[in-house]
């Protein structure tokens, strides 16, 4: 992979890879993970843990562009984190999920950041892994047999098709409409 891929330039950012590597489909390759979002301050050459993170991360690259992505963030206010970070290899085309600790249960809605479209979803007690299986309609037991690199194809080749007809809200909106940050421990990645 070059380093023209998002996923290889980003470096750091991207840790604790549960995988990280080139999937089934030509040309793309995928990471699934913990993303920084924000540094800690380094003192004395010491590396730290993100004072914000995301988790829950699954992401593929395709060329110099990030085609699927999603994650699960405890606040919808770090979606401006997210879009910094991601930045121009987000495209208008792509499909991006972003399951917020503090967004309603009842909820679902696009926001969208400089042309780019999010989806917009609350995250109650399940993974980021098998909310995404449920909304994009794919059966849990048919891919307990396939490879990680085959599950992640199968969630970014479903998601690319996804058209949930969420309403548009302006990101205004939505954040004076989420609550209160949840904290949820132990979740899985």
């Amino acid at each position: 992979m070059s380093d023209t891929n998002p996923i290889l330039s980003l470096g750091e950012r991207f840790y604790s890879p549960v995988f990280k590597g080139a999937t089934t489909k030509p040309g793309r390759f995928s990471f699934r993970g913990e993303m920084a979002l924000k540094f800690a301050p380094t003192i004395a050459g010491e590396k730290r843990p993100p004072e914000i993170k995301a988790d829950q991360v699954i992401v593929t690259a395709e060329g110099e562009t990030l085609p699927f992505f999603t994650c699960h963030v405890d606040s919808l206010a770090q979606l401006d984190l997210v879009k910094e970070v991601l930045g121009k290899a987000l495209v208008p085309g792509g499909k991006y999920f972003l399951f917020a600790g503090n967004v309603d249960i009842a909820k679902k809605y696009i926001v969208e950041l400089d042309g780019i479209p999010f989806h917009i979803l609350p995250l109650d007690e399940a993974t980021v892994y098998n909310e995404l299986l449920e909304l994009l309609y794919l059966d849990k037991s048919e891919l307990k047999r396939v490879s990680s690199e085959g599950k992640i194809d199968a969630i970014a080749n479903a998601a690319a098709q996804f058209d949930g007809k969420f309403a548009v809200v302006p990101y205004a909106q939505a954040l004076a409409e989420m609550g209160p940050i949840k904290v949820a421990e132990n979740r899985p990645v």
